[in-house]
């Protein structure tokens, strides 16, 4: 199945796995930046920033259906985010990726391997 499915196409959910898992960190900093109040949270370059990546996201996943790919091959592709997020975040955090993190990425990668197999 994953064969039948276009290139383009995986590589746009991957975009949208990487973006994915940047976005977490804009709300993040978006939170710790408006002392609570909702206006500043509506507001929040940062908060702003990252729904709008979301809705790239979803323009990249749209653009893949719109390729051929199916639900059944890129969503389990699109679950690398998981795996995006944590480089994200040793990068930008130094959060250390220790061996037993290693060993759920690659149980993760596994899985999609098998889902879309």
């Amino acid at each position: 199945m994953l064969m039948k499915t276009p290139l383009l196409a995986i590589g746009s959910v991957m975009i949208a796995a990487i973006l994915a898992g940047a976005a977490p960190f804009l709300f993040e900093y978006g939170a710790k930046n408006t002392q609570g109040k909702i206006v500043a949270f509506i507001t929040s370059p940062y908060i702003i920033a990252g729904m709008m990546t979301y809705v790239t996201v979803m323009v990249f996943f749209t653009y893949a259906f719109r390729l051929g790919g199916t639900v059944r091959v890129l969503y389990p592709i699109y679950a690398t985010m998981f795996i995006w997020a944590a480089i994200i975040a040793w990068l930008l955090h130094g959060d250390p990726i220790r061996p037993v993190h290693v060993l759920g990425m690659g149980l993760l990668l596994t899985g999609i391997v098998l889902m879309t197999a």
